[in-house]
């Protein structure tokens, strides 16, 4: 079930029976020559909406803008300031929370995410220690978990594209965007198949090492076939670590 297509009462209803809930996040920003700018947060709502369905779970509106300024020297890239981005997460748990939503579970689609992600998590919960007046109010918990790190997606990334699935517009996020967006098919040539590897910095150096965009990877093996094995798999994963993270203490 969206939030966003619920009404207040459906979602108050809801809360009588479970205060957990799922926000993809993700980024805006170049995937390559043949990767969507949207990738990173259609990977990350599209994967959630299949765990919401499996999990019977409430699915928030996706952060589709994160933490990516090594892209901006690519047209179309948009990035949030670290500082920015722990701002929006903090004030969306806190949002929730006064609701009584107790458990926030941020499904993310991208790396640059991370740390940032983490960072407003700890403001989270240095807010609600600070807070007297919260003593006696229900834990808070805040989780986040990489729809690509789960073992399923990770034993098939092996499996299907060895050292060529890379670390930044990968086969299989690719694969998993055709999946979900046929019509979105690009084919485009790539030369060389993989790409260089090398330290991300900031967004010119970035388009000097990196020129089409691709760090490691090789996104011409993708396919929409791929990408359906990829998304049953992170569902299966994604969906069982959801339901061990509400039953936890």
């Amino acid at each position: 079930m969206l939030l966003h297509h619920c009404t207040w009462r459906e979602v108050e209803e809801r809360l009588a029976r479970d205060t957990g809930i799922i926000i993809p996040i993700g980024s805006t920003e170049q995937h390559g020559p043949n990767g969507l700018v949207g990738t990173d947060a259609l990977c990350a709502e599209v994967v959630a909406k299949g765990v919401g369905e499996a999990a019977d779970a409430l699915v928030a509106p996706t952060i589709s803008v994160g933490m990516a300024q090594h892209h901006l020297a690519f047209t179309g890239s948009m990035t949030l300031r670290p500082s920015t981005l722990i701002a929006v997460v903090r004030d969306t748990v806190q949002s929730l929370a006064r609701h009584g939503f107790t458990r926030i579970y941020f499904l993310n689609g991208h790396g640059g995410n991370i740390a940032t992600v983490s960072a407003a998590f700890s403001e989270v919960y240095a807010e609600s220690s600070l807070d007297g007046e919260r003593r006696n109010a229900p834990s808070l918990r805040c989780r986040l978990k990489n729809w690509y790190d789960s073992p399923a997606v990770r034993r098939l990334s092996r499996e299907l594209y060895g050292n060529a699935e890379g670390s930044h517009a990968t086969p299989s996020e690719v694969a998993l965007t055709q999946y979900a967006f046929p019509e979105s098919i690009k084919s485009v040539e790539m030369s060389p198949a993989i790409a260089p590897n090398g330290p991300i910095l900031d967004a010119l150096d970035y388009r000097r090492r990196f020129p089409d965009g691709r760090i490691g990877s090789n996104p011409a093996l993708a396919s929409p076939e791929a990408g359906k094995r990829l998304y049953d798999g992170a569902v299966v994963d994604l969906t069982a670590d959801y339901r061990e993270f509400l039953a936890a203490d």
